[in-house]
């Protein structure tokens, strides 16, 4: 007579080393605790030197180990400011992007990858009873950069004005996007990135295109929207570094020129005693 219960003398028999299961821990083990920050370096993100504020953040990234190189892992990141935070002024309806492209020792250097209106700035300026116009066109710097440029505008009530609204024309909000058109052109076509990024920071080009489109409908709320880089040259370390060390026609929002007193350099902190 054989055993009474086989497949339990079965499971006896079978050896440890076989069953997976037999080897699992026990669930709700703990883990040992680990900063998965120890294995991290900083690295200071640096604006380029068009801007007052040149220590944007820092970044953090893992440190080269093997294959994986640390530079690798920050070139390419894309960093969100407030430009009221870069020139310390009260401009903070804008926000800049800049692009990482290289590392300098403990430095990221960023160049200029965007441009944007804040959410509320944007929804403030929508109003009843006026027409809303907007124009964007592709322009190519002379240093290689294509940029997509997006202008918005409001119809203005006119000062002698009794009608309670102010729409323009189907054929005037034409004239107007294409004195939109026009006028973006002209002014970023013969500057390279470093003096378009100082022509959008006061709104100069928002001023010129108020101007030429009061004799076909009076506008308000001028504004370069966004700025988008579609396409980019191929990587120069040398134009970088001058782009980080010259700081020549740098302008606040206001347009007045940023002295290079006025800036704030970086200053290596003091190394921590425990982290």
């Amino acid at each position: 007579v054989g055993p009474p219960f086989p497949a339990l003398e079965n499971r006896r028999a079978m050896a440890v080393g076989k069953n997976k299961k037999l080897n699992k821990g026990k669930k709700g083990q703990k883990k040992k605790a680990f900063d998965i920050f120890s294995k991290k370096d900083w690295y200071d993100v640096k604006a380029p030197a068009y801007f007052q504020k040149r220590l944007v953040a820092r970044s953090p990234v893992n440190r080269t180990a093997g294959l994986k190189i640390a530079s690798d892992g920050l070139k390419g990141r894309v960093f969100e400011v407030s430009l009221a935070d870069l020139n310390q002024d009260e401009s903070s309806h804008r926000k800049i992007k800049l692009f990482a492209e290289d590392v300098q020792g403990k430095s990221l250097l960023t160049n200029f990858h965007g441009m944007d209106l804040t959410t509320d700035k944007l929804r403030s300026l929508i109003k009843k009873w006026n027409t809303l116009i907007e124009a964007f066109v592709d322009v190519k710097t002379t240093d290689g950069y294509l940029l997509r440029v997006f202008v918005i505008g409001f119809t203005k009530k006119q000062r002698t004005q009794i009608r309670k609204t102010s729409y323009a024309q189907r054929s005037q909000c034409r004239d107007i996007r294409a004195k939109m058109i026009e006028i973006v052109e002209r002014e970023i076509v013969t500057c390279d990135l470093r003096e378009a990024v100082n022509k959008f920071i006061p709104e100069s080009i928002s001023k010129e295109i108020e101007k030429a489109a009061a004799g076909i409908y009076p506008l308000q709320d001028v504004f370069v929207r966004k700025v988008k880089i579609m396409k980019k040259p191929k990587f120069d370390v040398s134009r970088l570094l001058e782009i980080h060390g010259d700081a020549s026609g740098a302008v606040k929002a206001d347009g007045t020129p940023i002295a290079p007193g006025q800036r704030t350099e970086f200053v290596e902190p003091k190394p921590l005693e425990s982290v």
